[in-house]
């Protein structure tokens, strides 16, 4: 069989290399999801006070049940906790969370400002990157804009 254009076998990682990235790509995407979570709770909790299921899932474009369901995660990982007639509240484990997310989610937007992208696609792109990259990459994005800067 063929290789498709431009792909030669010697471009092609060795196989537990390549199953290492993949398996980081599928375990930072389920992790997004709660980052995404814990990161608009605590929003919700600095602007208003209170992080109500239905606002939490308006806000991430999903179903009531499916937010419901997912704060139930957060909770049994210990990272929120629901008070009756509240709404839901991070948990100190939730809070110190939501601040790595919030840093990296900044860090990745003033990158992309940094190298041209208009800040709507900054803001936008950095909702995925930030879950996907590195502590390493990140570090060096850092650096790159403090020589910039």
């Amino acid at each position: 069989m063929a290789s498709p254009p431009g792909v030669r076998r010697a471009d092609l990682p060795a196989e537990p290399t390549q199953a290492r990235r993949f398996g980081k790509a599928r375990t930072a995407q389920s992790g997004a999801l709660h980052e995404d979570y814990v990161e608009l709770i605590s929003d919700l909790l600095a602007i208003g006070g209170e992080a109500r299921p239905t606002d939490i899932a308006r806000r991430l474009g999903v179903s009531h049940a499916t937010a419901i369901k997912t704060i139930g995660r957060l909770k049994r990982e210990g990272l929120a906790m629901a008070k009756p007639y509240r709404g839901v509240f991070l948990t100190e484990a939730g809070e110190k969370l939501a601040d790595r997310v919030r840093a990296r989610h900044r860090v990745v937007v003033d990158l992309l400002l940094a190298v041209g992208v208009p800040a709507e696609a900054a803001e936008q792109d950095a909702e995925g990157i930030e879950h996907h990259v590195s502590d390493t990459s990140l570090a060096a994005f850092g650096r790159f804009l403090r020589r910039q800067g």
